[in-house]
């Protein structure tokens, strides 16, 4: 039996791992952090890394992350003095904070990924492979849409699609988030990106590929945080057994 930590556990999206875990065989929270300690699903809730008991730590088997950003240095930190893989799923993180990761694979396994559902892992791989194909004769411009909640804009989702585009084209390729300044023609060497921010969006990804008289569009809409938490449930127990490096969901679907 798998023994999880929760980061976030008492967000939204903790909640949703919680039910998800309950649903799963072979695995358990046996403690959740979150700066709200209240003990809202019959497990023991810690404020930080640092307040979580011995007996809880050396019962844990991989941390899942679902919380602030500014929670994750210290995050990293428990995790690699203790052993525990981690399974980040936290998203606006910075370039900084991306590098505390990777330094921190190092030592221990971790899986990270800006979003944890199959399909739009499955849309970043078709997008790369339009990229290849239609090469430069295409403009390419991405739209997100999510909740009026969510902080960080634009979506960790839309850049990674952005990046795995990025693999496919050359290194002058550049984001564009802030076209309404301009008052010039779009260049080719560019990925629009843009955000839209409302009512209760789960989630709505369009990578758009337009040509002369020709669109081509790649979409993904997640209809509830359901499929999130099923996937960093599964990436939970994929990465117990794994040894210490940076995994990601095309090494969970191989």
């Amino acid at each position: 039996m798998a023994g999880i930590i929760l980061t976030g556990c008492n967000g939204k999206m903790g909640r949703a791992v919680t039910n998800s875990v309950a649903e799963t065989d072979g695995c358990e929270i046996i403690a959740g952090i979150d700066i709200f300690t209240e003990e809202k699903y019959g497990y023991p809730v810690f404020a930080s890394p640092a307040l979580i008991s011995d007996e809880i730590t050396n019962n844990a088997d991989v941390i899942i992350d679902f919380s602030n950003p500014a929670a994750l240095a210290g995050l990293l930190e428990y995790a690699v003095k203790n052993k525990i893989p981690a399974v980040i799923c936290t998203t606006g993180l910075n370039d900084s904070q991306i590098n505390l990761i990777r330094t921190a694979a190092e030592k221990i396994p971790v899986f990270f990924s800006a979003n944890m559902s199959l399909g739009v892992n499955l849309v970043c791989e078709l997008a790369k492979k339009a990229a290849t194909v239609l090469g430069d004769a295409y403009d390419i411009e991405i739209i997100e849409m999510h909740h009026n909640q969510k902080i960080d804009a634009p979506s960790g989702t839309a850049l990674m699609i952005a990046d795995s585009i990025k693999e496919e084209l050359d290194d002058s390729v550049k984001y564009e988030y802030d076209r309404h300044s301009k008052r010039e023609k779009r260049t080719k060497n560019e990925i629009g990106i843009h955000a839209v921010r409302g009512g209760t969006i789960t989630g709505e990804h369009q990578v758009i590929f337009a040509g002369h008289d020709e669109i081509i569009t790649i979409s993904h809409s997640a209809r509830s945080k359901e499929l999130f938490a099923t996937g960093a449930v599964n990436a939970a127990k994929f990465i117990c057994e794994k040894n210490p490096g940076l995994y990601k969901m095309s090494d969970m679907i191989k």
